[in-house]
């Protein structure tokens, strides 16, 4: 049995060939349109990063308030991700799909109208609920648009490499909107495509059925008041620091709601989020991986784009168009792995992704003043993006594979809430570390040095700090590859087969 056969869906009914042959007709809209929603959702985590400067002075946000411009956004996104998988199962992932991307596109409007920092802020918010509703059920209708073979494997490498890219791009394309045009279309960029998205998916995107029975609301208002909490904990914490009472407060009480909320599954009969699924010692241990993996990768975003800005004196259009190569690999090797899988297994392609990322992070903690954009920072780029591009695939077949058509929505919901938890949680600790390692700066590295190079050398020293935690995340990931791999307890029969390969 191939690899792709484990993400097979459960044997249409006679009643609906005729409704799968008429979507075969147009697979590659149907493809095309989720692809550009899930770049659409990815990259808006940060294609405002570069524009932060300018929002800034026009809007007159405080320092300390600048940061919510991203937060408000990974906060709604990350705490309604699983309740958005429940309710594509249950009403329909084709309206919970058009639905979030129209509301996304309004929110996007209303942003980049935005006359006031409260004003953004409030759009941004609804951006990510919007973004919540849409992002689960897009990967859902992936898996059930597509049959099981060869195609289904395709469409989710595409699907792999638009979210793990969708972070380089975003820096891509704010950086050319802020230099070229104006912030404000960093927002508006998304009314046109949305409003294309929605078009199309209404006539080419197959509806799914709907579940019978009723949503787990008390479930589902504590998962995402937990989620939430734990969210914003991971976000405090990145601004004001591990010690601080509310960071404290914060994951305390995070933890309270989520054991409420665990305690709600085992007895609902329909629960939001199947704890069955978390059985499979394989898939749990898919979803650690992926929470390191990213904490790693969108560390690398964060301080390489200010590395790149405040030390080598980049401009924001260039600053972009350096994360290009990182693009390219990621993009690249992610239509090369589905070739490899049959040959080689997702067990060695799993373990050559991590053992990439690992090479680009320690490579990273090299950097110095004296650093050239090549090889320094160019080639572990380009490492990084093969290493991540090698790694989602194999992790997407571990959670999805085996899981029921009608709980699709719930397992992706919960790979991508792993998603977002593992980017807050690592952006976070990172941001923590750094600020540390700047206070720590020795005395003998700033001797003789003019004011504005000491900035410099404090940033620098900081930054290799930043790398050296981000390597760590990078060995926790490949250890924990390791373990899931060679675990001597029986997995389940699809994954038993998927590991035999």
């Amino acid at each position: 049995m191939s690899s792709s056969q484990l993400l097979a869906e459960r044997p249409a009914p006679a009643m609906a060939v005729s409704r799968v042959e008429e979507r075969k007709a147009h697979p590659k809209i149907s493809l095309a349109v989720i692809l550009t929603v899930q770049l659409m959702l990815v990259l808006d985590v940060t294609v405002v990063n570069i524009a932060l400067p300018q929002m800034q002075e026009v809007l007159h946000f405080s320092q300390s308030n600048l940061s919510w411009v991203l937060n408000a956004y990974l906060l709604t996104f990350g705490g309604l991700l699983l309740l958005g998988g429940r309710m594509g199962d249950l009403f329909g992932r084709k309206r919970l799909f058009i639905g979030g991307v129209t509301l996304f596109t309004l929110a996007s409007l209303t942003g980049g109208l935005a006359t006031s920092a409260g004003w953004l802020v409030a759009a941004r918010a609804v951006q990510g609920i919007g973004a919540a509703l849409a992002a689960p059920s897009a990967l859902a209708l992936l898996m059930t648009s597509f049959p099981e073979g060869p195609q289904r494997n395709r469409a989710l490498s595409y699907f792999t490499a638009v979210s793990s890219a969708g972070g380089s791009i975003g820096l891509i394309l704010g950086g050319m909107l802020t230099a070229w045009v104006s912030w404000r279309w960093a927002l508006f960029i998304n009314v046109p495509i949305g409003i294309a998205v929605v078009l199309l998916a209404s006539r080419f995107i197959e509806g799914t059925t709907r579940q019978r029975g009723r949503l787990d609301l008390v479930g589902a208002l504590t998962s995402t008041l937990g989620m939430g909490t734990l969210v914003y904990a991971f976000i405090r914490a990145g601004s004001n620091g591990w010690n601080d009472a509310g960071t404290g407060w914060s994951i305390v009480l995070a933890a309270v709601i989520l054991a409420i909320f665990v305690l709600i599954e085992t007895r609902h009969e329909q629960p939001v989020m199947p704890l069955h699924l978390l059985a499979s010692r394989s898939r749990v241990s898919a979803f650690v991986s992926v929470l390191f993996t990213v904490a790693a990768m969108y560390g690398g975003f964060f301080f390489l784009t200010q590395f790149l800005q405040r030390v080598m004196g980049f401009s924001p259009v260039v600053t972009g168009i350096a994360f290009l190569p990182m693009t390219l690999s990621i993009f690249t090797i992610s239509r090369i792995v589905p070739r490899l899988i049959p040959r080689l297994g997702p067990r060695r392609i799993l373990i050559g992704g991590a053992s990439l990322v690992v090479l680009s992070t320690l490579w990273l903690t090299q950097i110095s003043l004296s650093s050239h954009y090549a090889p320094a920072i160019v080639v572990p780029m380009i490492l990084l993006g093969a290493g991540v591009g090698s790694s989602f695939l194999p992790l997407s077949i571990t959670v999805l594979s085996g899981v029921p058509g009608r709980e699709a929505g719930a397992a992706s919901g919960m790979l991508q809430t792993m998603q977002q938890v593992g980017g807050a949680l690592g952006l976070s600790i990172l941001v923590t570390a750094f600020g540390t390692a700047t206070r720590a700066v020795p005395a003998r590295l700033l001797v003789g040095a003019a004011p504005a190079m000491r900035a410099e050398i404090v940033f620098t020293h900081g930054l290799t700090s930043v790398f050296v935690l981000t390597a760590v995340f990078a060995l926790l990931s490949l250890a924990n590859g390791l373990l899931v791999l060679r675990s001597p307890s029986r997995p389940e029969p699809a994954m038993q087969v998927l590991l035999s390969e």
